[in-house]
């Protein structure tokens, strides 16, 4: 480091001393306090997050955010506490406690928690469990309750162009959960998969009613990841008819693939998860016999748009879907 940038990390530092003052002497001034915090997270964007955390800046915040009356500070608090925590991993260890999890899930379940400070509390918890592999069992009681938050928030498609950045704040906050729920499901994986499965009969709710790619790709994303190596969570996911929900989208995607390259796309992303479902049980497959699933994978592999990788995912899908005819051939054979 030269002496010029020295001097401006000196300042830098000196400039997050003042504003960690500003925060504590403008308790009743919430714009302020506002204003300061996103200074601060700024600051901390360019290698300052250690030192502000050793002058005590990162428990301050923390602080700030359970205890101040006003929502913009709560949420200004909660962002900048993420800002600071995606860019240092001793940030993230420092916040990673069942104390911290404990506040941002009564943000999360509390009635008269707005939209946005739930979104900023679900934020929080992502840059937490993130590549974070000491949160152990930390999380494990309270990723149930994310799950309810999931389950809860209501989504409206209809008249919405979902792909528009400022759509429906509940449909972010939504995206935002299935986001946080994919990257807790593996941390560690058997125990979160067993409970992230109780999301599963919502999240079946939502792909027989909208096929967009909006809520499609978020859905298959979770799901994909929950089912993967574990047979007790695939069996749940077809018992509850998952399986036929999956192939119905599929049939759905074929159906206008000659009109859409999305659609085209959205029916990779689709069979990619149907084959998550069964290639550790093949005998699940029988369910999508009745749906023709291999007649239209293999129309779907003749896609010229397709690249290798996508066509290479088509091919095992439709190898696992015929493990389950042979697997039957086998038995009558005998």
């Amino acid at each position: 480091m030269n002496s010029e940038e020295v001097q401006i990390n000196q300042y830098m530092k000196t400039d997050l001393n003042l504003l960690l003052e500003c925060l504590k002497y403008q308790m009743d001034c919430p714009l302020s306090q506002k204003e300061a915090l996103i200074t601060i997270y700024s600051i901390c964007q360019q290698n300052t997050s250690e030192y502000f955390r050793e002058i005590g800046g990162l428990m301050f915040i923390n602080d700030l955010a359970k205890s101040s009356a006003h929502c913009i500070v709560k949420e200004a608090a909660l962002f900048t506490l993420g800002i600071i925590i995606e860019s240092n991993v001793y940030c993230q260890q420092t916040l990673c406690t069942p104390a911290l999890f404990e506040d941002l899930i009564l943000f999360l379940i509390k009635k008269d928690s707005g939209v946005n400070l739930k979104r900023m509390s679900v934020y929080v918890i992502l840059v937490l469990v993130s590549n974070n592999s000491k949160l152990g069992l930390c999380f494990l009681d309270y990723l149930g309750l994310v799950c309810i938050v999931f389950n809860r928030t209501t989504l409206s498609t209809s008249e919405k162009n979902l792909s528009d950045e400022n759509s429906d704040p509940c449909y972010q906050l939504w995206c935002s959960v299935c986001s946080t729920l994919c990257a807790c499901v593996n941390n560690p994986q058997n125990d979160n998969q067993n409970i992230c499965c109780s999301v599963f009969p919502y999240a079946k709710e939502r792909l027989e009613s909208c096929t967009e790619p909006e809520i499609v790709r978020p859905i298959c994303s979770f799901l994909g990841l929950t089912v993967a190596n574990n047979s007790y969570v695939q069996k749940y996911f077809a018992s509850i008819g998952g399986l036929d929900t999956l192939a119905k989208v599929l049939l759905e995607l074929m159906h206008d693939s000659c009109l859409s390259h999305s659609s085209v796309q959205l029916a990779v992303v689709v069979t990619k998860t149907l084959d998550a479902c069964i290639a550790n049980n093949s005998a699940m497959g029988v369910v999508l016999a009745k749906y023709h699933t291999v007649s239209e994978l293999l129309k779907l592999l003749s896609n010229e748009t397709l690249s290798t990788g996508e066509k290479i995912s088509i091919i095992l899908t439709i190898g696992h879907c015929t493990e389950t005819w042979k697997l039957q051939q086998s038995r009558h054979s005998k």
